[in-house]
């Protein structure tokens, strides 16, 4: 991926803290790389104005005035349910196309496959990216990661955007800073678009799901100590578990750290699905690793943004008393708890000095 890519992030009608999650992990992870966001309901404003973050990147009404920023490519800049571009985008990604625009998109709907996208782009010859399209040939997992000497971590979440990518991205920097070799494995459109790798797992055919888990893990662990794994979906989702079992088993990791929110009491789109209690969700998760390889949950990551900072601190206590594990914030506070959690299992993993430690490895 180019280092000199100058975004401008179509989020139209649907910018925001929770709805836009492409675009908001791109301006928190690569500002350098946005030059502007397209809603008209906040032109004027700022990113920071929206989503308390990001700073000065201003937001713009239409294609016109975001061109006046001089970027060099369009990004979709959200994931809705299903994956779907909205209709009325057409006329915004047509313009930005016929403007020289390069397009990204995380979108299941492949713009490569869209015919008339296709026509004006040979025609003004730009490229389009389809960040979601998996490579061909994708194996079935057969266990291979056994193989690997690295830690492999897997962020797993009680439901589905609840901070499992994000959560592996703040705690990564930590670890290099302790001077461990650490890697983020890219499972989902958004983390192959902030690490420039990866397979959309999502958009896998279900009996290689775990294969392009397997596919990542090993590459991701050439001359690293510790391999991040990006999660997706959750175990108790009913739309998106099978990507979550999928991860699990062709990932093979040694620990998971779960996220959850403790504001959110039942499942996105599904209010008829209580989320159970920590201790529950972990649970599910021991019983399920414990067949191929056990890992278990070694730090709980909380996402509080919507809670004040004595509710997010007292939600966070809570958290590590109920489960015994460290918790913290890892965006909002110090991802520090669980970055030790991290570096302390893969030093007792890698020396075996105890019988847990052997039990794990």
């Amino acid at each position: 991926m180019a280092s000199d890519l100058r975004f401008l992030i179509l989020v139209e009608g649907q910018f925001g803290p929770l709805s836009s999650k492409t675009a908001n992990s791109c301006i928190r992870y690569t500002p350098d790389r946005v030059v502007a966001v397209i809603d008209s309901r906040f032109a004027g404003q700022t990113v920071h104005d929206v989503l308390g973050f990001g700073g000065a990147i201003p937001v713009v009404g239409t294609l016109a005035d975001g061109l006046a920023a001089h970027p060099t490519a369009l990004l979709i800049g959200v994931a809705p349910q299903g994956g779907r571009l909205p209709d009325d985008w057409r006329t915004t990604i047509l313009g930005s196309i016929d403007a020289g625009l390069d397009v990204w998109s995380g979108l299941h709907t492949f713009l490569t496959h869209d015919a008339e996208f296709a026509e004006h782009a040979r025609k003004r010859g730009v490229t389009l990216h389809d960040l979601r399209l998996p490579p061909d040939e994708l194996p079935v997992a057969a266990g291979r990661v056994r193989e690997v000497d690295a830690t492999v971590v897997l962020t797993v979440g009680s439901d589905c955007n609840i901070g499992k990518m994000t959560a592996a991205l703040q705690v990564r920097d930590g670890l290099a800073r302790r001077g461990r070799a650490v890697r983020f494995a890219g499972t989902g459109q958004t983390g192959i678009l902030i690490e420039g790798w990866g397979i959309a797992v999502d958009a896998v055919i279900a009996d290689f799901i775990a294969g392009a888990a397997e596919r990542l893990v090993l590459e991701a662990a050439h001359g690293a100590d510790i391999v991040l794994v990006e999660g997706q979906g959750s175990l108790i989702h009913p739309g998106y578990s099978g990507v979550t079992l999928g991860l699990l088993h062709g990932s093979l990791p040694h620990a998971l750290v779960l996220c959850t929110q403790p504001s959110r009491t039942t499942i996105t789109n599904n209010p008829w699905i209580t989320i159970p209690p920590i201790a529950d969700v972990i649970a599910i998760h021991d019983a399920l690793t414990r067949p191929l390889r056990h890992a278990p949950v070694i730090a709980v990551s909380l996402n509080t943004y919507d809670l004040s900072d004595r509710a997010a601190r007292d939600a966070i206590a809570r958290a590590s008393d109920e489960t015994g594990l460290p918790a913290t914030d890892p965006v909002r506070y110090d991802p520090e708890p669980i970055v030790q959690a991290i570096d302390a299992f893969h030093a007792a993993r890698t020396r075996n000095t105890s019988p847990r430690a052997a039990a794990i490895r």
